[in-house]
């Protein structure tokens, strides 16, 4: 919690006044035993009268009045400053979550971080909301009422310096022992959670292939498991209340027998009595207040060092400052490139050597798990080369700003992901200064303008996820959305794969003729799409086996003319 204290900076005043005041109100509330102490010694048995009464009883309702305003207002301090403190961390949070590099993110797990951001923030909030309220005030009631017992009557309160350490052992021993429990709790909690993330995700996966029973099979073990967790706790909880409840009233009526001796030799009052009652139900209170309190501090701080650890994480993006490449003739430039995942025991590739000239463009084919996608990962950044080097003309990439090489490159990734909103909106996601025209040029050159046309122009709705489009539908637009920054350098991820040849073909060949030398990267399963590509690197196993245009690997790689021949068949082999 130390780590986030930082954020809690503008809210000083909140974080001051908030705990004073409810000091304040406790102090009123320590006064009042003594007040009906005075009405019942002095107004009803003695010779104050029915005028006394009232006046006490008046300055019972002022003193409940002021506490109440003190209690509302201190109420409100520490609600802003616990819901500003977490809506900051939050956003520190989503903030270093924009920072971290794929590799970042791989090793984190995004279920993860979904939970820091929502489960744990709500834990720190409740946590400091309570810390505010309470960790003053409670001990300062507690000891506060032993300290005016003594004042009433020293003999009468050496029950309550026996009580009050009987009372801390049992409330402090049932919560030390529920912690641990609680905690486990926590971890079940955060598996179902994943889970439910995962089968609603998944969920056209799962009844494709009929496995809603088991889902909710495992599912139900997992909650079973949670539930038994938390019948254990719940049952030790449960008995923090009886046990308080029986050594108060023991010491109750302790106190009863001792304040009748003391009556009745004339040493005590009957109000006094009724004070020193008070003051032992308030310590009862106060303690059970603070075990809760405890529990839930210890819970905040647990999330608390969930969440800083993320905050501490230092990204392994790298990200210089040059905002322009030289003037190099190509465009893009691999050296001995090679790239192993962390905690992967081999490369993903392995030494590649590519050299791309501006205005050129490269189909890149191999069969599932060749290292594609992982080849021309490497080109925007988003992992770094373990070996080798990759240039973006004539400049390696981590010299780039992370600005500029965004701005020079668009990307369009294998899984088509839209945002809820217009199409407008998600068009110009990462170009808000784009005008409607340029997004216009963009749909037509996608092939999607129609598209959008019918279904109400750019300011038509798309939900979740591109729910409400086709998968072919979703993979134009993605790729409409990159030719919106008309980047220098557009890589194309098996984005056409939901496409027919026809709208392939026109899609490519709108490519072709776009304005300016955009270099193109065509990564495919299909050697329709990249078989007029200047050249063809062709992948397995991580490795470079075949490297030309599409006639040159027909004769020269068997790869190759493997996988066109299984598409088009033995005789189709020029395309």
């Amino acid at each position: 919690m130390t780590r986030l204290l930082k954020y809690l900076k503008g809210y000083t005043k909140e974080s001051i006044l908030g705990p004073l005041l409810k000091l304040l109100e406790a102090t009123l509330e320590l006064i009042v035993p003594l007040i009906i102490a005075m009405i019942v010694d002095y107004g009803i048995m003695g010779d104050g009268g029915s005028s006394y009464v009232i006046w006490m009883s008046l300055l019972l309702v002022l003193f409940g009045a002021i506490g109440l305003a003190f209690s509302v207002t201190a109420q409100y301090f520490c609600a802003k400053a616990s819901v500003g403190f977490v809506a900051r961390v939050r956003s520190a949070l989503f903030g270093k979550i924009q920072t971290l590099s794929y590799t970042d993110i791989d090793r984190i797990g995004t279920s993860t971080m979904i939970t820091r951001m929502t489960g744990d923030a709500s834990k720190v909030q409740n946590g400091l909301n309570l810390a505010l309220r309470l960790l003053l005030r409670s001990p300062f009631v507690v000891f506060g009422a032993m300290i005016m017992a003594f004042v009433v009557d020293p003999t009468s309160a050496t029950s309550f310096a026996v009580v009050i350490p009987v009372l801390s052992v049992v409330v402090f021993g049932i919560m030390l022992i529920s912690m641990p429990l609680y905690k486990r709790s926590q971890a079940a909690t955060d598996g179902i959670l994943l889970k439910t993330r995962e089968n609603l995700a998944g969920a056209r996966v799962i009844r494709a292939f009929c496995m809603e029973n088991a889902e909710t099979e495992s599912f139900s073990a997992r909650n079973d498991a949670l539930t038994g967790i938390q019948k254990r706790v719940g049952m030790i909880s449960s008995l923090l209340n009886p046990l308080t409840y029986v050594i108060i009233n023991l010491a109750i009526l302790w106190l009863m027998e001792l304040g009748a001796i003391q009556v009745d030799s004339g040493n005590l009052t009957a109000g006094e009595v009724l004070a020193l009652y008070n003051y032992m139900s308030q310590i009862l209170v106060e303690l059970i207040k603070l075990a809760n309190l405890i529990i839930s501090i210890t819970r905040a701080l647990a999330s608390a060092s969930r969440i800083a650890d993320v905050l501490d994480i230092e990204s392994t993006e790298v990200s210089g400052n040059v905002t322009d490449g030289s003037d190099s003739e190509y465009s893009v430039e691999m050296r001995g490139v090679s790239l192993t995942y962390s905690g992967a025991g081999a490369p993903s590739v392995s030494g590649i050597d590519l050299s791309v000239r501006h205005g050129e463009t490269v189909g890149i084919i191999g069969s599932t798990g060749s290292g594609k996608t992982s080849l021309i990962n490497l080109i925007p950044g988003f992992y770094p080369a373990t070996e080798g080097a990759v240039l973006i003309d004539g400049t390696p990439v981590g010299d780039y700003s992370t600005e500029a090489l965004r701005e020079r490159i668009g990307v369009v990734p294998q899984k088509a992901v839209l945002f809820r909103g217009s199409v407008r909106d998600n068009m110009k996601l990462g170009h808000p200064d784009a005008s409607d025209e340029d997004v216009i040029e963009a749909l037509k050159t996608a092939q999607v303008y129609d598209v959008v046309m019918d279904k109400g122009g750019l300011d038509a709705e798309i939900e979740e996820g591109g729910q409400n489009l086709s998968g072919g539908q979703k993979q134009r637009l993605t790729i409409a959305r990159a030719l919106v920054g008309k980047p220098s350098i557009l890589i194309l991820d098996d984005s056409a794969s939901a496409l027919d040849y026809a709208t392939d073909a026109a899609l490519r060949r709108a490519i072709r003729e776009m304005q300016g030398e955009a270099t193109v990267f065509i990564v495919s399963q299909r050697t329709s799409s990249i078989m007029h590509a200047d050249k063809i690197l062709v992948l397995e196993d991580g490795e470079a086996i075949g490297m030309g245009t599409h006639g040159e690997l027909l004769n020269t790689c068997e790869v190759y003319r493997e996988i066109h021949e299984s598409q088009f068949g033995g005789g189709a082999v020029n395309g």
